[in-house]
């Protein structure tokens, strides 16, 4: 099968309004509790960390790199997190997210776009695109539900996704960044995924909770990432 980048775009629209509406779903059994949904994401965030994103990361991309990546990560969390906070609440929470899962993406569009000449390819790339960004709509669902915000919003986002995975799905056919540059992307993101969850999600709704509460809504969303992980 032939593929351009306008097909594998539309894969990912396909495959992340999966994942939101799994998070419609799931959220409906807390009746679209903030506090609830809140340490949900950020438990199902870790989990995604801890299951799928480290391990692959360590695996396909350069360990110096990444450590670069997440030091810069760190810092430009700092940066965003201090320009956001004095005028919005709680939304710093959803747009760095946007911004870690929109870097999260890069690498594997580029490596997708050096590879659309290849048929031999073809049914490979339409799976990794479909299943490798189930648990981003549902990451990025329950983190828009949780700040009570209009569904129209998650629309537009999942739009940018997709328009963002098709610029560099047609960067990388046309280019090449180095293992170094993918690494360090790699880094940044992990780095933002990891700081959003853990400040914003999970810290910032640590006294809003019960202790029983608190440990059972991470412990779900941990336990929801580990299910995506085994069956995709």
């Amino acid at each position: 099968m032939q593929l351009n980048a306008m097909m594998l775009g539309g894969f990912l629209f396909f495959s992340i309004s999966i994942g939101g509406a799994v998070a419609l779903l799931v959220s409906r059994l807390f009746q679209h509790t903030t506090q609830g949904l809140s340490l949900l994401c950020g438990g199902f965030l870790v989990g995604l960390l801890v299951n799928d994103i480290l391990p692959s990361s360590l695996k396909l991309y350069d360990s110096w790199g990444i450590v670069l990546g997440v030091i810069i990560g760190y810092f430009l969390f700092l940066i965003l997190h201090k320009s956001f906070h004095p005028t919005i609440s709680l939304k710093p929470s959803l747009y760095l997210l946007a911004i870690a899962m929109f870097l999260h993406t890069i690498p594997l569009a580029l490596t997708i776009g050096s590879l659309l000449e290849d048929s031999n390819f073809g049914i490979t790339l339409t799976t990794s695109v479909i299943l490798h960004h189930l648990p981003e709509g549902f990451a990025l669902t329950i983190a828009l539900l949780s700040q009570g915000e209009k569904l129209w919003k998650l629309f537009l986002c999942f739009i940018g996704f997709s328009i963002f995975f098709i610029i560099f799905v047609w960067i990388g056919h046309f280019t090449n960044l180095s293992d170094k540059g993918q690494s360090m992307l790699m880094g940044i993101s992990i780095a933002l995924i990891a700081t959003t969850s853990i400040s914003e999600f999970i810290l910032h709704n640590i006294r809003t909770a019960s202790m029983k509460s608190f440990l059972a809504f991470l412990l779900m969303g941990y336990l929801l990432s580990y299910v995506f992980h085994i069956m995709l």
